[in-house]
């Protein structure tokens, strides 16, 4: 993320370089925004060692799994489907898909954990 604020600050880039990947940036905070109301759920996974298979707790944190894995699957096609301008643009192009592989780094780790549960 810091990486791509201090890219669209450059001045030594076309400004509508700039404003690809500030819209990129744009992008990943909303997911951010998004993901902040299921974060807690998610972080209590590692609590439920000790509750059983029908306990809701582990219910919650598979709703919240689940809810942070549309989130970033819906978000993903947003990033990866950039304008023709950005899509021209080598630099806008090699950030969205740094912002992509992050997103899929990001459903790995959920997948993983949705599957321990």
């Amino acid at each position: 993320m810091a990486d791509l604020v201090q890219t669209s600050q450059r001045t030594d880039i076309p400004p509508a370089d700039a404003n690809c990947v500030k819209a990129t940036v744009q992008n990943l905070v909303e997911i951010s925004q998004e993901l902040s109301s299921f974060e807690y759920l998610i972080t209590i996974e590692k609590e439920l060692t000790s509750v059983g298979d029908n306990d809701p707790t582990r219910d919650v944190v598979k709703f919240a799994i689940e809810q942070s894995t549309n989130i970033l699957t819906s978000q993903r096609k947003k990033i990866a489907q950039l304008p023709d301008q950005c899509a021209r643009s080598a630099l806008a192009l090699a950030k969205s898909q740094q912002a992509v592989q992050v997103i899929d780094a990001t459903t790995g780790i959920l997948s993983s954990i949705r599957s321990r549960l």
